[in-house]
């Protein structure tokens, strides 16, 4: 009929890695993350995929169920659509810095629960400070020389105790080709991650926030990927025309 406007087709994602040589556990959700790219216009995009987790002690409940372990294994589902090397840097933080691990297609069953218990497990939780896991997440990324964007998935419960540290470290690294998607637990919205969201004087909009809610296991895997893709598949070509990706 004339006049009527065809939308394009959806351009089909290609994952990273086959799903053939991905563990039968995690291939629903790499499949789930490829529809949540596609969704955010995200087809064949690459990135290196990035997860930090808060170790401060309002978190032992969530650390104790489950819930942190099962984001570790959506952020390596996620991985698996854009990045080739079967690995995320997991890191963890509260008031002081953990050594980087990688969570790896062939090392993550339990690695949360590993590190955790390698730490001190509950006994030595302790306060929040995002800047200390902000630098170090930028200090690896540029370390590794990386010729992709990197895709940042920050969970926490709380306002940290370096607010304004962290806006500073958030516009700063406004500069590099790095995307920062707070994801929130806990039965309340972390307001301070809402107003970071907004914040003014970056070079772009390099943030997102996704609150998970009390029970972040009980979301559909794709809501949860749809929360950590829809802002960065917005960033990506504002970051190009700012030339931070080629």
């Amino acid at each position: 009929m004339f006049g009527r406007k065809t939308q394009p087709p959806t351009v089909p994602h290609t994952p990273a890695i086959s799903l053939d040589k991905v563990p039968t556990q995690l291939v629903s959700l790499a499949k789930a993350a490829g529809t949540s790219l596609e969704k955010s216009g995200l087809s064949g995009q690459r990135a290196a995929v990035y997860l930090v987790v808060d170790r401060s002690l309002s978190m032992r409940p969530y650390f104790a169920n489950g819930s942190v372990q099962h984001l570790a294994d959506q952020a390596l589902g996620l991985s698996v659509n854009l990045d080739d090397d079967g690995t995320v840097p997991l890191v963890l933080f509260d008031s002081r810095p953990y050594p980087i691990v990688d969570v790896r297609l062939d090392r993550y069953q339990g690695v949360v629960a590993q590190q955790h218990t390698l730490h001190g497990g509950d006994r030595t939780m302790g306060g929040t400070q995002y800047t200390i896991a902000m630098r170090a997440v930028i200090e690896h990324y540029i370390a590794s020389e990386p010729a992709d964007p990197a895709l940042v998935i920050f969970q926490t419960d709380g306002t940290p105790q370096d607010e304004e540290d962290t806006r500073l470290q958030l516009m700063q690294a406004s500069k590099l080709p790095m995307f920062w998607s707070f994801v929130g637990f806990g039965p309340h919205k972390v307001q301070f991650l809402t107003d970071l969201d907004k914040m003014r004087g970056r070079l772009l909009d390099n943030a997102s926030y996704f609150h998970a809610g009390a029970a972040p296991t009980g979301l559909a895997d794709g809501v949860v990927y749809d929360g950590i893709t829809k802002e960065f598949g917005q960033w990506v070509p504002q970051a190009r025309a700012k030339g931070l990706l080629s």
